[in-house]
């Protein structure tokens, strides 16, 4: 136990006015030169650690080592979607955001046995999913991939200036199967909303 002794203020006896005009008068305690008050605690030897407040841990993600592993190889997305953008139509950003999709699946079904390597692994889940895309949103009707590459490649010399007549013979065929694949690569999808 440890104990903590306060002084306290001196005591003067009281007058005999103050005296009469109780009924009952106490009895006086001695005037001594100081009183102490004493508080007794209970005391350990053992250094105490101070308290901390109770911080909440967060759980961790179940994917968040599948999301670090592709993030890792973010630049195999750019380089994917750099070459999808070439040859098509569309934007890099839209397709590396596709690529990038492919990417966490692949790593959310990576297991990492037999000594293989993610990248490959993740270049197959990243084509996959710009492929099925284009294939899903990029043309009304069916076309031939061929056919695709080819419009791409007669829009992106179109754009740089090339005029129209010689875009047949610098892809290599002829200007009525150019004419063929524009009307087939060139249909879009029009949504018809009902009138509210």
């Amino acid at each position: 136990m440890s104990q903590l002794c306060l002084p306290l203020p001196l005591q003067e006896p009281r007058s005999g006015v103050e005296r009469s005009i109780r009924r009952r008068p106490r009895p006086e305690p001695p005037i001594q030169g100081h009183q102490q008050l004493v508080f007794a605690f209970p005391y350990s030897t053992e250094p105490q650690q101070p308290r901390m407040r109770h911080r909440r841990h967060r759980p961790v993600h179940p994917h968040a080592a599948a999301h670090a592993l592709a993030l890792a190889h973010l630049d195999l997305a750019d380089k994917i979607a750099g070459n999808f953008a070439r040859r098509t139509t569309h934007s890099f950003d839209d397709l590396r955001q596709l690529a990038v999709i492919g990417l966490l699946k692949a790593a959310a079904r990576f297991d990492g046995t037999g000594g293989r390597s993610f990248r490959p692994y993740a270049r197959t889940y990243a084509n996959g999913e710009i492929t099925h895309y284009l294939r899903d949103h990029g043309f009304a009707i069916k076309v031939p991939p061929s056919w695709r590459d080819l419009y791409a490649s007669g829009q992106k010399l179109l754009r740089e200036g090339l005029p129209p007549h010689v875009v047949p013979e610098r892809l290599g065929i002829t200007a009525e199967r150019w004419r063929e694949i524009q009307e087939a690569c060139s249909i879009s999808v029009i949504a018809l909303l009902p009138d509210t």
